[in-house]
C-alpha cells in the first residue's frame, strides 16, 4: 500500500491530470452507465452554531469505479470545519482510500484536502472549457477560501488568455493573502490580480464568475454582470445556502449541474429558485449534467449563449477518478511511503 501526505499528492497531481480524470470519467459513465457505483454520500451536522463553533458537516463519500480491466473502491471521509481559517487550516479535512475489489487490498492511502481542492476545481474547469466564452480576459473570484486557489488555477488552464483577475472575499485581509500566496505558488500565469471592496467592482466586467461561498443569499444583481458571463458556483452546498439570486438564474441561458441526483438534495441556489414562485426556473429547465456536456450531447454555443452557469455540488465518482489516477501512478512508480498492511 502506498500512502500519500498531503505534500506527496501535491507533488504528483496537476490540473490537466485532473481534468483528463475526470473528461474520461464522465466518458467512461456515459458509455456504460453500470461500470461506476455512486450511492448518495452521507452528511451529518457537526454541532450547534455557538459563540465557539460555527455549523460544519462530515461527509462519507464511497465509489465503486470499474475501468474495463479492474474494479476499485474508493472512499473519501470528510469534516469540513468552517472555523478552521482562523487556525490557518483548510476548512475541508478529508483521507481517500483505494482498494482493488478483487483481493480487498487498500492500495493507496492518501491525504484527501487536496484532492478534493482539485477536483472540484477541475469540474469548473471542464465546464468552462465548454461554456465560457474562449476569448474570456478577466475572471472574478468571489470568496478566497482553501477552494478558491485551484478554482482560479482550473479556469486559468482552460483559458490561457485571462490576464485580469478581481478579488473579493467578506474580510479584504484574507483577499489579500489569498493574492500573496497565489502569486507564490501560481507563478506561471502572468496576470494582474487586483483586491477590490465592493463585489461589484469585482464582477462589473468579469468573464467568468468563480463563487465559492457560503452565502445565504445572492451575491450580486443581474444588472451588475456582463450579458455572456459564465458563472461557476461550488459554493451554496445545503439547500439554505444560496449564492446565485434568482433573478440571475432566471435570466441563465443554460444552466448545468455536475450531479442532478445530487444537485436536487443540496444544489441551494437552484433549490430554491424551484420552490419560489415568483422565480420561473424549475428542474426541467435544466439544459442538463457535465457528462452531457463532455459527451456532446448538449452543446453551448459561443456566438449566443448569454449567462451560463455551471453549479457543482460534487460526486463520490468524481474523487474516485483523480484519487484512483494517482493510486495507481504511485503504485507504478513506488510514490509516496510503501507499506504492507
Amino acid at each position: 500500500m502506498q500512502i500519500l501526505d498531503n505534500k506527496s499528492v501535491k507533488d504528483q497531481l496537476t490540473m490537466t491530470m485532473a481534468i483528463e480524470a475526470i473528461e474520461s470519467l464522465l466518458s467512461l459513465q456515459a458509455e456504460h452507465p453500470d461500470w461506476i457505483k455512486c450511492p448518495e454520500r452521507l452528511v451529518i451536522p457537526t454541532f450547534s452554531a455557538t459563540d465557539h463553533h460555527s455549523t460544519g458537516s462530515h461527509l462519507s463519500m464511497p465509489s465503486v469505479v470499474f475501468d474495463g480491466t479492474d474494479e476499485f473502491t474508493v472512499v473519501k471521509l470528510v469534516t469540513i470545519c468552517p472555523d478552521n481559517p482562523s487556525r490557518d487550516l483548510p476548512t475541508t479535512t478529508a483521507v481517500i482510500t483505494v482498494s482493488n475489489n478483487a483481493t480487498g487490498e487498500v492500495i493507496a492511502f492518501m491525504d484527501g484536502v487536496y484532492v478534493t481542492q482539485v477536483r472540484t476545481a477541475a469540474l469548473s474547469g471542464v465546464a468552462t472549457k465548454h461554456m465560457a466564452n474562449p476569448d474570456s480576459k478577466c475572471v472574478a473570484v468571489v470568496g478566497c477560501g482553501g477552494m478558491a486557489y485551484e478554482q482560479l488555477n482550473a479556469v486559468l488552464t482552460v483559458c490561457p488568455d485571462i490576464k485580469q483577475v478581481n478579488l473579493w472575499n467578506r474580510t479584504l485581509e484574507n483577499a489579500e493573502k489569498f493574492k500573496q500566496n497565489f502569486q507564490t505558488n501560481y507563478s506561471q500565469w502572468d496576470v494582474d490580480i487586483q483586491v477590490v471592496d465592493e463585489i461589484e467592482a469585482a464582477v462589473k466586467e468579469a468573464d467568468i464568475i468563480n463563487l465559492a461561498t457560503r452565502s445565504t443569499e445572492g451575491l450580486f444583481d443581474l444588472e451588475q454582470i456582463k450579458p455572456d458571463v459564465h458563472i461557476n458556483a461550488v459554493g451554496a452546498y445545503q439547500p439554505n445556502m444560496k449564492e446565485v439570486s434568482n433573478q440571475v438564474i432566471d435570466a441563465c441561458s443554460h444552466v448545468v449541474i455536475d450531479d442532478k441526483p445530487g444537485g436536487k438534495h443540496e444544489a441551494g441556489d437552484l433549490i430554491q429558485a424551484h420552490d419560489d414562485s415568483e422565480c420561473s426556473w424549475q428542474w426541467k429547465d435544466l439544459t442538463g449534467d457535465l457528462a452531457a456536456l463532455v459527451t456532446k450531447k448538449i452543446a453551448v454555443s459561443p456566438s449566443k449563449k448569454g449567462i451560463t452557469l455551471f453549479k457543482s455540488v460534487g460526486a463520490a465518482s468524481f474523487d474516485a477518478a483523480v484519487a484512483l489516477k494517482l493510486a495507481k501512478l504511485a503504485n507504478d512508480d513506488n510514490l509516496g511511503q510503501s507499506i504492507k498492511w
